[in-house]
């Protein structure tokens, strides 16, 4: 993946909570096309440094550049139009809303017409395998695996270059990790579409990653691939508290 073009570049991101350093001196290159992994313990600054890169903090130091273009500070809906979009750790269903018109919602950030957004809702709603006799139900009467499915689809539906999703797998069955890992793939294979995925399930994001970022203590530790990282002597003493035998 090294060898591809840079979609995202974070240099020496710095972000301080008084004197709480949340994410210190992080920096690491997301390539086209690629799932990058972003795991660590609880604490670790990984949802913190999400939102640096996506304009909900700013950072004091250091530069988030997005296709050549530098973001840094930039307004969340601003860097959204550029192309980054985000999941969220708990879902925020629209519960007064069909899931149809939840995912219209994000297409009408590009497509002014009404109808044409609803079009498009519906071709990413049959994209990632979403019955059409749910299309019409509300947010409300949906299991929390269409709520994620529609999180998704609503991200889709706004053209993004670039998705980050934070800890997209919790609270899911086995069963439905797998249908979700399923789509992930399905999405990075057909539509070329580049992925950051914050997790704890490892298993998850051992198996969807093509590349791992391990954060501990607001510093990233390890970079490599999942059988690297997994072997890492840092990362099994970030994780267990102790180093191994």
């Amino acid at each position: 993946m090294s060898s591809g073009k840079a979609v995202l570049e974070v240099n020496g991101v710095v972000k301080r909570f008084g004197g709480i350093i949340a994410v210190n001196k992080v920096s690491f290159k997301v390539y086209e096309g690629e799932i990058l992994g972003l795991i660590g313990p609880n604490g670790a600054g990984k949802t913190t440094l999400f939102n640096c890169i996506t304009g909900v903090y700013t950072p004091e130091e250091g530069h988030v550049v997005f296709l050549g273009q530098e973001i840094t500070g930039l307004q969340p809906h601003i860097i959204a139009q550029k192309g980054i979009l985000r999941t969220w750790q708990k879902v925020r269903p629209f519960k007064k809303m069909t899931v149809l018109d939840t995912v219209t919602v994000g297409a009408l950030l590009r497509i002014k017409s009404v109808r044409k957004a609803r079009e498009k809702a519906a071709e990413i709603l049959r994209f990632i395998g979403m019955p059409e006799e749910k299309f019409d139900v509300l947010g409300r009467e949906i299991t929390l695996i269409e709520h994620k499915l529609v999180d998704l689809a609503r991200a889709l539906a706004t053209g993004p270059k670039l998705l980050l999703l934070d800890e997209v797998a919790a609270g899911l069955r086995p069963h439905e990790m797998e249908e979700l890992a399923n789509v992930l793939r399905k999405i990075n294979k057909e539509k070329g579409l580049t992925m950051i995925v914050v997790e704890h399930v490892m298993r998850f994001v051992m198996g969807l990653s093509n590349r791992l970022i391990v954060m501990h203590e607001g510093q990233k530790i390890a970079e490599g691939k999942p059988e690297e990282i997994a072997n890492d002597p840092r990362v099994i003493e970030a994780y267990l508290g102790t180093k191994p035998l």
